[in-house]
């Protein structure tokens, strides 16, 4: 197995703990869907946001999922890029895979899809 990142994006609706968890519960469902991925495969995610969404840590979605405890997470926010997706939440999970890199499958959820280019 290798250790495989996957990325994905969405737009929160408002800065409140309601939508960022939302959100990012839709996100990491999609993600993990679309790769077949069992949670226990998961070695780490990072969650960012841009400085407008500060209301809810959206690491908080997993444990509302009922991921393991043990599960490495860590929430930051996006550096400042003038005119940049507001609201955007973004997400890198660190997958062991038998896949490689081709087929591994990101998410990006509604007006995110403009960032699947960018770094």
């Amino acid at each position: 197995m290798q250790c495989r990142g996957i990325r994905g994006a969405t737009k929160v609706a408002a800065n409140n703990k309601e939508s960022i968890l939302a959100a990012t519960r839709e996100l990491l469902n999609e993600m993990v869907q679309a790769n077949s991925i069992k949670v226990d495969d998961i070695t780490a995610i990072f969650f960012t946001t841009t400085s407008d969404l500060n209301a809810e840590f959206p690491a908080v979605a997993t444990r509302e999922l009922g991921w393991p405890q043990h599960l490495a997470l860590l929430c930051g926010h996006e550096i400042n890029v003038p005119n940049d997706l507001p609201r955007c939440l973004r997400i890198l999970m660190l997958v062991n895979t038998e896949k490689g890199p081709e087929e591994i499958i990101h998410v990006y959820l509604g007006e995110a899809k403009r960032l699947k280019d960018k770094p």
